[in-house]
């Protein structure tokens, strides 16, 4: 049995390649809950909810908002093929901050619409995605300054 220590990642939305390179480990937000992968990890094909994925890369990590999609584990590659998808250091703060602020807002009015309802609940979830995601970024951060 050869073990190898590393698995190819590539992420990919409709618009652009958003990750390719080889990692240590993965924790993608799986339809059913998180679901860690590492190297020689059994095939499967799962889908993706909105959330926050963990990559391992070279011992550090990094950390990107998923918007649903599906991810495929191959013998040591692993496809995401993300809706849509933002590394931590392209969410801005305060977009995101005043997003949610907007979607609880409409939430909250008496007169909305399914229609409404369902698109303020979907602008919710990804708000607090994106918040997820700088809130583990900016951790990670704060450990490697001490």
């Amino acid at each position: 049995m050869n073990l190898v220590s590393t698995i190819k990642l590539d992420i990919v939305t409709p618009e652009k390649i958003i990750y390719s390179d080889d990692v240590q480990a993965i924790v993608a937000p799986g339809i059913e809950g998180d679901l860690g992968i590492l190297p020689n990890h059994a095939p499967l094909i799962t889908t993706l909810r909105p959330g926050a994925l963990m990559i391992r890369e070279n011992g550090e990590e990094l950390h990107l908002a998923i918007f649903g999609g599906f991810l495929e584990v191959r013998p040591n590659r692993v496809i995401i093929l993300a809706d849509a998808a933002e590394r931590h250091d392209e969410i801005n703060r305060v977009e995101a901050e005043s997003a949610k602020r907007q979607a609880e807002q409409r939430l909250s009015c008496k007169d909305i619409t399914d229609i409404g309802m369902t698109q303020a609940e979907a602008q919710l979830r990804h708000s607090l995605v994106r918040l997820k995601v700088i809130e583990k970024s900016s951790k990670r951060k704060k450990h490697h300054t001490v």
